[in-house]
């Protein structure tokens, strides 16, 4: 027999396990059965080949095995998913921190998804932060090399990644909101914003814009590092190229620094981007838009694309959507255009 149960002077009952091979292993138990139930169990499954030493993931809480992941993983990604990330694992650690790697179970997990459902948030921000819980138990088992039999968000429904936004930009609503963006004090809003309607491109790839990036010349932009990891070159119309040309000849820009849209020096003294969340906010507010999001610019920018008669490669090329299927989601085309165009075509 490989177990003894032994007797303590506290009165709890300590199991240890020796078997050749396998490191001695010992745990401790209130009640007598509970420690018998268990070293059948452990026994069994180490005859069998199938244990699974659980110690570590029952002494790990979800709020460590996160420090830990928040220490050593998301470093290693881009910086906007480095904000997203610490804010989202920020609520898991609120909601389930206290349960332990082993304890968390796909039951706990789904009521987990359920209630930031009834919250009101959105599919997809429920699915990333199921697939934050999910990367960490996956780092957890195949890193950190922490005995867990399975990932317990695997066994977990994952919301609809629904249909994808569908907010267009009328004629009015663009008139009001370059009005707000220009009654600010600091013109970068405006520019950053016009921006995203001329080239379709990210918020952050527009906020980290440095100066060798922009050539005058060519009238382009290079974005070395994007969000799918791929280079693209993005043409600027003569808009767009108008914005880039004021932004440059800004005449209070200073010289310690090479970002087009910059922060004031910060306490090292170097400046970081533009920051626009709260000014934007503002902005959406005074032109009274409802249901707008930075990244709708993008979308309407991209269906303009598409609306001005260009293929879909050369739109791809423009925007760095990778598929077609991804393009698609972007491209709404408003019935009454796709009525006049069919006029001209037949």
């Amino acid at each position: 027999r490989m177990a003894t149960i032994t007797k303590k002077e506290s009165g709890n009952w300590e199991v240890q396990i020796r078997l050749a091979g396998w490191p001695a292993k010992s745990k401790t138990f209130r009640i007598k059965r509970d420690a018998e139930t268990w070293a059948r169990k452990t026994e069994d499954e180490i005859v069998r080949g199938i244990h699974v030493d659980r110690n570590d993931a029952e002494k790990y809480s979800i709020r460590e095995a996160l420090d830990r992941y928040l220490k050593e993983v998301t470093p290693t990604k881009k910086p906007d998913t480095q904000r997203r990330e610490i804010g989202r694992a920020k609520l898991l650690k609120q909601v389930l921190g206290n349960y332990s790697l082993a304890t968390l179970n796909p039951k706990v997990i789904a009521e987990f998804r359920d209630s930031r459902l009834k919250a009101g948030k959105s599919n997809n921000t429920v699915r990333l932060d199921l697939a934050l819980l999910s990367h960490l138990y996956t780092t957890a088992i195949r890193e950190w090399q922490i005995g867990l039999a399975a990932n317990p968000v695997a066994n977990v429904r994952k919301p609809s990644p629904g249909t994808g936004r569908n907010r267009r930009l009328s004629a009015d609503e663009e008139d009001r909101l370059m009005r707000a963006c220009k009654a600010h004090s600091n013109p970068f809003l405006a520019w950053v914003v016009k921006l995203g309607l001329y080239t379709a491109m990210r918020q952050g790839e527009i906020l980290s814009l440095k100066t060798n990036q922009v050539n005058l010349s060519n009238r382009t932009i290079f974005l070395p590092d994007t969000k799918n990891n791929s280079v693209r070159t993005v043409p600027l119309m003569k808009n767009a190229y108008d914005v880039i040309v004021s932004a440059l000849e800004h005449p209070h820009r200073p010289n310690d620094t090479d970002l087009i849209f910059y922060g004031e020096p910060g306490r090292e003294g170097t400046r970081n981007p533009y920051t626009i969340n709260r000014v934007w906010s503002k902005a959406l507010k005074l032109a009274e838009l409802d249901d707008f999001k930075f990244h709708d610019l993008r979308h309407e920018a991209t269906s303009r694309f598409v609306e001005a008669g260009l293929s879909d490669q050369q739109v791809s090329s423009i925007t760095g959507h990778k598929s077609m299927q991804m393009l698609k989601r972007y491209t709404h085309l408003r019935n009454e255009d796709l009525v006049s165009l069919l006029d001209t075509k037949f």
